[in-house]
């Protein structure tokens, strides 16, 4: 099981810090929640945190105001180590200073981060202690060795942020970065993602190959019926989202 922090940042609860939080999470203002908010924006069952594949998953709960993930107006998300939530006029961080160090880490080409959440830091096997039990024989002369590969795991965030005097460090975080594919896909799923992949893929092609250039080749032009084209294939995404992250009902 996941234990997860979060920091709210901003709103009337600003300043609150909630440590190793087991899944499944929910926030909201009613009492009940796993962290309840002073917010009146703030749904009484706003957000539910989970752990599915040890991912986070975050799921708006059909909110008044809705939920956003670094600006985004999300129903469903991936959440990462660094991601910002914003509910009603709360702002929370997702996880330690550690974690994110360890994510920024990666951006700049270090060790990469796994997004297995329920990995304890600075153990690639999940758990807390590091593996000091697997063998109290081990020679001594290796400790100091085991002492220096645990100091340079740890991430320092002070150091993360102030790398290469990088005032961006926050855009990179939140870049957006080509997602994984899901995975144990039945026969008949993974034949209609590869279905609609594939309708993305033609309509964009198409696109692309209609795009035209300027007599000084410095600017590229589209004309009206395909940029048409590209705001309905815009609209069917938004569709396709909405549809995934809250399903209609079937019927009784």
């Amino acid at each position: 099981m996941a234990d997860i922090t979060l920091r709210v940042v901003d709103g009337s609860d600003r300043g609150r810090v909630f440590t190793d939080l087991p899944t499944p999470i929910t926030i909201g203002r009613e009492e009940g929640n796993t962290i309840q908010l002073n917010d009146e924006r703030i749904s009484r069952y706003h957000v539910k945190i989970q752990e599915d594949q040890a991912k986070l998953i975050l799921t708006d709960l059909d909110s008044t105001n809705g939920t956003k993930v670094n600006g985004e107006d999300v129903q469903l998300r991936i959440l990462r180590f660094g991601d910002i939530i914003s509910v009603g006029r709360s702002t929370l961080l997702v996880g330690s200073r550690e974690q994110i160090a360890q994510r920024l880490r990666e951006l700049r080409g270090g060790p990469p981060v796994s997004l297995d959440v329920t990995a304890r830091p600075h153990d690639g096997n999940g758990s807390a202690n590091g593996g000091a039990d697997a063998d109290d024989d081990a020679d001594d002369d290796n400790d100091d060795d085991d002492d220096a590969s645990a100091s340079d795991s740890a991430a320092d965030l002070d150091f993360e942020l102030d790398w290469g005097q990088d005032n961006d460090a926050q855009k990179t975080l939140h870049a957006i970065v080509p997602p994984e594919l899901p995975d144990e896909l039945s026969p008949g799923q993974a034949a209609q993602l590869c279905e609609l992949l594939d309708f993305l893929h033609v309509t964009i092609r198409t696109l692309i190959r209609s795009v035209g250039a300027t007599p000084d080749e410095q600017r590229l032009t589209l004309s009206v019926r395909e940029w048409q084209r590209l705001l309905d294939l815009q609209e069917r995404l938004a569709i396709y989202i909405r549809r995934i992250g809250d399903p209609p009902a079937s019927d009784e």
